[in-house]
């Protein structure tokens, strides 16, 4: 089955080149030109992910995230421009997956969202299908879910998968090059930066939770699971 793609930009010339780049892979396309057509899309259609304008006047892209993950852990990747690097930490700071800078490569953007489609569906083996315990921590693989203390925390597809490579080999300091490769499929290159745009995310929501110590950050190394310990 195709997977169904909402474009969202008020640029019409973008709109036109996403879904033409799309339809060539045979993806099913639905077009929003601003935030409010793209809820209203969204609600009445099931997508597998959205591609989001940051920049559009009235609601951006930041603020149809917003609401959108109020209900949906939906994949989103943004599109961005150059200027707008505040915008786009953002972003996945909210609950974005990932970005693509403006201007882009078509054959770029069609290889992130094919590799964050990968993530959403990737199917764990079975030795990894068992459920992950960690201090207060508890993550389900098969069923996607992360619970600190009975608490849910909804985590995105990409949030999940950096979550699961730290659970599988506690104490272990993995280097950002080592989480690119275990979260990120498809050899996409991705910054620093947003990995540990994802980092503060997953550690705010475990915060919320009453969990002080979800992951640890070595200094000129990368990162580790915490204790998973309740706050005092």
């Amino acid at each position: 089955m195709a997977h169904s793609i909402l474009v969202v930009d008020d640029d019409p010339h973008i709109r036109d080149v996403v879904r033409f780049a799309f339809e060539k892979t045979g993806m099913a396309i639905s077009i929003a030109q601003d935030g409010k057509e793209a809820l209203a899309r969204f609600d009445r259609n099931v997508h597998d992910l959205i591609v989001l304008d940051i920049g559009m006047p009235e609601m951006d892209g930041l603020e149809v995230c917003r609401q959108i993950r109020k209900t949906s852990d939906t994949p989103i990747l943004f599109l961005s421009a150059r200027d707008e690097e505040i915008d786009r930490i953002l972003g996945l700071e909210i609950g974005g997956d990932d970005y693509v800078t403006k201007p882009f490569s078509p054959r770029e953007l069609v290889a992130r969202v094919n590799a964050i489609l990968r993530r959403a569906r990737t199917v764990p083996a079975p030795a990894e299908s068992k459920a992950m315990n960690h201090g207060g921590l508890a993550l389900d693989p098969d069923a996607r879910t992360a619970n600190f203390r009975d608490t849910p925390i909804a985590l995105t597809a990409l949030e999940f998968s950096i979550l699961r490579t730290l659970l599988a080999r506690p104490g272990f300091v993995f280097t950002r090059e080592l989480i690119l490769d275990a979260a990120y499929a498809g050899n996409i290159h991705v910054a620093d930066r947003t990995i540990d745009s994802h980092v503060r995310n997953i550690r705010a929501k475990f915060a919320g939770a009453g969990c002080e110590s979800a992951i640890e950050t070595v200094h000129g190394v990368g990162f580790k699971l915490g204790r998973c310990e309740a706050a005092r």
